[in-house]
């Protein structure tokens, strides 16, 4: 059986419903099960709100604040509609304009699936740890390389430094709610960097800074491709799947060149937000 929710018209976050959970709700949300769950609302057919709006909204609502995890499974689209006494189209809809929002993905054979939530990252100089953690993620590193050695030819010149030079260079995966969302590739003077250990439990700038280097500026690049199996991999997507890119260049408030990074993002949860001026 689908565990329930009532929806009232008494209006709060919405003109024309509130959410209220009832004890079967969260014993279905408490519990593992694996049925669907449903939304039990009132439908009111002389609002102006379209009537998949008057659906949508308040499971938008359950979603956005955490009450409908990850991974919950909602009632597909024919039950709703016999349930609610609306059509299948409008039904539909209301599923189709979670969809497109991101807060809910399709699985053939699985049904409407709630989905991790998205991550807006701001432009700004800043480590996408430190980005997470202020936005309330939960979020880990997997250090998967770390290595010293010399400057070769491109090294030297990603850094401005000497060929011979001793540099660093790793591989991080950084997860956000237990989803992996980015593999994060940089190279750094050796003298600068953080250990493995420091790496696998804080943010690069933030280390930077315990060592009174301060990332000042940087130039940025943000682009686009497609994975490579390795990559669909590690970031738990489809082979030839969209990712967003971003190699980007540190500097300290020297002018000295303290990172050279080349980052790759899930595109289906990552976003990178900036605000524009006119001039």
């Amino acid at each position: 059986m689908a565990a329930m929710a009532t929806v009232r018209d008494i209006g709060a976050r919405h003109p024309y419903a509130q959410v209220i959970i009832t004890s079967d709700a969260q014993a279905y949300l408490m519990s593992d099960s694996a049925s669907p769950f449903a939304l039990n609302i009132t439908i009111d057919r002389d609002s102006k709100t379209p009537l998949h709006t008057q659906i949508s909204e308040p499971l938008a609502s359950l979603i956005l604040d955490g009450t409908l995890p990850a991974g919950a499974r909602l009632e597909d689209e024919l039950s709703m509609a016999k349930r609610l006494e609306v059509s299948r189209p409008t039904a539909r809809q209301a599923l189709q304009h979670l969809v497109d929002r991101g807060l809910v993905k399709r699985r053939r054979g699985v049904g409407t699936i709630v989905s991790p939530m998205h991550v807006h990252r701001p432009m700004q100089l800043t480590s996408l740890l430190a980005d997470l953690s202020a936005a309330g993620h939960e979020t880990s590193t997997n250090v998967l390389d770390y290595t010293e050695h010399e400057a070769d030819a491109d090294d030297a010149e990603h850094l401005e430094v000497e060929e011979g030079t001793a540099v660093v260079s790793c591989t991080r995966i950084r997860c956000a709610d237990g989803e992996p969302i980015a593999v994060l590739s940089n190279l750094m003077p050796a003298a600068v960097a953080p250990t493995l250990e420091e790496l696998e439990a804080g943010g690069l700038y933030d280390l930077l800074r315990a060592k009174d280097i301060v990332p000042t500026t940087a130039k940025q690049t943000i682009g686009a491709r497609n994975a490579t199996t390795r990559e669909a991999e590690l970031l738990h997507e489809r082979r030839r799947t969209a990712l967003l890119t971003a190699t980007r260049i540190t500097y300290d408030q020297s002018g000295r060149v303290i990172e050279y990074g080349q980052h790759i993002y899930r595109a289906s949860r990552y976003t990178f937000e900036t605000s524009l001026f006119s001039s």
